[in-house]
């Protein structure tokens, strides 16, 4: 047997071990915020051009089709939840004010476009970004959980059993720093300055997180968005744009020591690194090992010389689980399935994994 095939296989088996639920769950709710990468179809109900609630977005995702995920089917928060044995975290701003006081296992704020920086994405419309997304989650704390915790303790202990996870900041990059353009944020901060600034402002809102009552925190580094399709065709290259490389490995050497800051001033945090970038970038350069076949087309159709988001109704390819991106931007539910198992019980997300954080 191939050593593809026997990687292949080993990871669709561990999949299916860690996808049996259980009767209880391992921790009480899932809270996420993040960009498109996360998304669950929060910007379905927004005025943007990120918007990807049509076919073939989510021919994978069954049995519902189309739900707003910029993939073609579930995102690596959709892996962690079950994982966790919750259900999918519902997008906020698709819940009813009856829902959204009803809803007690997590909630999804993440929203395709959106960065750290206020302006990031502004360009493609309405999107929520970080701050925004943070303020919906204070919303849901002081307006509807309330409502299910009248004791302020109780409250207390369900937030701090409870998961976030936080996987933003390419955006900063992709739709900001690197479109001089249409953002001013190249002329005026250099990389090391940018990624400070960036920095400085995730140290904040994860300041403001805690705030609200959250201990356990995943926060996932950047992943090298330098081999993405969207960058690799706006820079006219046949291969990865080594300099974008660099400029994400400024933000990711300084993010264990920001966590590790934040761990030692915030009483009872445990903050969990997600290293997503080794990994991706093995990916890239040994994708037989983990059954991929091409790292450099995209599954599905898309316009614009390759730069754009998936082109309506048109078929994709047909070997998903062989490609590593599905549009110019996200990657398939195969590289999302990899990363999830491997943060929950294996040592990409440190000091400990997600499945030590639910038991911590």
């Amino acid at each position: 047997m191939r050593k593809s095939s026997i990687s292949i296989f080993f990871s669709l088996f561990l999949f299916h071990f860690l996808s049996v639920k259980s009767d209880q769950p391992l921790v009480p709710a899932l809270f996420v915020f993040g960009d498109s990468l996360s998304d669950s179809g929060n910007n379905n109900f927004l005025i943007t051009t990120a918007q990807v609630n049509y076919s073939p977005y989510g021919i994978d995702f069954v049995p519902t089709g189309p739900t707003g995920r910029f993939t073609n089917g579930k995102t690596a928060v959709d892996f962690s939840a079950q994982f966790l044995g919750l259900p999918f975290p519902p997008p906020y701003l698709g819940l009813s004010e009856v829902e959204k006081s009803d809803t007690l296992k997590g909630v999804n704020y993440a929203s395709g476009s959106a960065g750290i920086l206020t302006e990031t994405g502004n360009r493609l419309g309405e999107r929520l970004f970080l701050d925004k997304q943070l303020d919906y989650f204070r919303e849901t704390v002081e307006i509807y959980l309330t409502r299910n915790f009248p004791a302020p303790e109780a409250l207390f202990e369900y937030l701090a059993k409870a998961i976030f996870m936080v996987n933003i900041g390419s955006n900063d990059y992709i739709n900001n720093y690197l479109q001089p353009d249409f953002y001013i944020s190249s002329r005026v901060y250099n990389p090391q300055a940018f990624a400070n600034l960036l920095m400085m402002r995730l140290s904040q809102s994860l300041r403001r997180l805690y705030g609200l009552g959250a201990r356990k925190i995943v926060v996932y580094e950047l992943g090298p968005i330098r081999c993405i399709p969207s960058v690799v065709n706006s820079a006219n290259s046949n291969g990865c744009v080594e300099q974008v490389n660099q400029l994400v490995s400024l933000f990711n050497d300084g993010l264990p020591t920001m966590l590790e800051d934040l761990k030692s001033t915030l009483p009872g945090s445990i903050f969990v690194h997600g290293a997503i970038f080794a990994l991706s970038s093995d990916i890239q350069q040994n994708p037989s090992i983990y059954g991929f076949t091409d790292t450099k087309n995209t599954c599905c159709v898309v316009g614009g010389n390759g730069t754009t988001l998936c082109i309506p109704n048109q078929p994709p390819c047909e070997n998903r689980n062989q490609y590593t991106y599905w549009d110019s931007f996200h990657p398939t539910q195969a590289v999302y399935t990899i990363a999830a198992t491997r943060c929950f019980n294996q040592s990409l997300c440190s000091p400990i994994n997600l499945q030590q954080l639910a038991q911590a």
